[in-house]
């Protein structure tokens, strides 16, 4: 569909013009890291997951860098696939490509809402991700078998727009079977840790999408105050309370579609279970997080009435509609 900017004017929208100069060999980094060490106690064969956030499917992100991401994601063979939200960009114009990306992800997919996905309405993206056979996991676990082995798989809802719950996410989760977590935001993970969840994938930050000089970490970690940036946090091994957390650099943007930096990197990340922490080769290990400051009351209530201002907007717009 052509932009409005387009319609208007005549003329080819800025990121429209910038992504085209991209280059086009493969800008996604297929990333591998073992599991936490409890899962290794716990299951008889290691299995593979592949997390992919941050979607953004719409203008800013061109459709073959989707395409790739899903094929990248079957390629590695795994026996789930976790979505953690930002499916859209700024709303549901893109809705038909969204579904076009999805029905590409191959086996089992489970998925969580990002900030975005609320903002643009969280009902119409639930359901272009059921049609898909995603299973969206709204502040609830669901355990899965996988050749005879269960694992809980723990889906948080997006904690940007005021929507996450985690007591209700883990209410009645089963201590002695192993369990990894869905959470948009990754400062959510701290609370899933302390409920026995030992990893937690996450996204939201892009990786800050320039990794150079530690541009990133300087401004997400200090001006905007993420505890958790890009990459492992935390720990792998056992010894209450234990956990870690990994957050995604994504594949899409909602602004504009520059990265620089090997960090920054579009990325499909494998997360092998059941096997310990020092018997693969990693990008990097754990790190310690930034200090973090959690947002303010005044923060947390203008993101809640966001969503409830852009529901209220399409709802009108639907209203208009009807009476012509």
């Amino acid at each position: 569909m052509p932009d409005r900017l387009s319609r208007s004017t005549g003329l080819r929208p800025p990121w429209e013009l910038l992504r085209e100069l991209l280059p086009l060999r493969s800008s996604i980094a297929v990333r591998r890291f073992a599991g936490h060490a409890v899962h290794a106690t716990q299951l008889e064969r290691p299995l593979r997951i592949v997390h992919v956030t941050d979607l953004h499917v719409g203008r800013v992100t061109p459709m073959r860098v989707q395409f790739e991401a899903a094929a990248l994601a079957n390629a590695a063979k795994p026996d789930l696939i976790a979505l953690t939200g930002d499916f859209v960009c700024h709303g549901q114009r893109y809705l038909d490509e969204l579904r076009e990306v999805l029905a590409r992800f191959e086996g089992p997919v489970y998925a969580t809402l990002g900030n975005h996905d609320h903002w643009s309405g969280s009902r119409e993206i639930r359901q272009v991700l059921r049609k898909a056979n995603i299973e969206v996991l709204d502040n609830a676990h669901t355990v899965v078998e996988i050749a005879g082995q269960k694992v809980q798989i723990v889906g948080v809802d997006d904690a940007y727009t005021g929507h996450a719950d985690v007591k209700k996410a883990v209410r009645g989760l089963h201590h002695d079977l192993p369990a990894i977590a869905l959470s948009h935001i990754a400062e959510e993970a701290e609370s899933l840790w302390e409920h026995g969840v030992p990893l937690v994938l996450s996204g939201h930050t892009h990786a800050g999408q320039v990794t150079v000089a530690g541009l990133n970490e300087m401004i997400f970690g200090c001006v905007i105050g993420h505890r958790y940036v890009h990459g492992l946090y935390g720990t792998r091994q056992t010894g209450p309370p234990s956990g870690a957390v990994y957050v995604g650099a994504g594949i899409g943007a909602a602004v504009m579609p520059l990265r620089v930096g090997q960090r920054a990197k579009r990325e499909v990340t494998i997360f092998e279970l059941g096997l310990p922490p020092g018997s693969i080769d990693e990008e990097h290990g754990e790190q310690p997080g930034h200090a973090g400051r959690p947002p303010t009351a005044r923060k947390q209530a203008q993101r809640a009435a966001k969503v409830v201002r852009n529901q209220q907007k399409r709802d009108q717009a639907a209203h208009r509609t009807r009476r012509k």
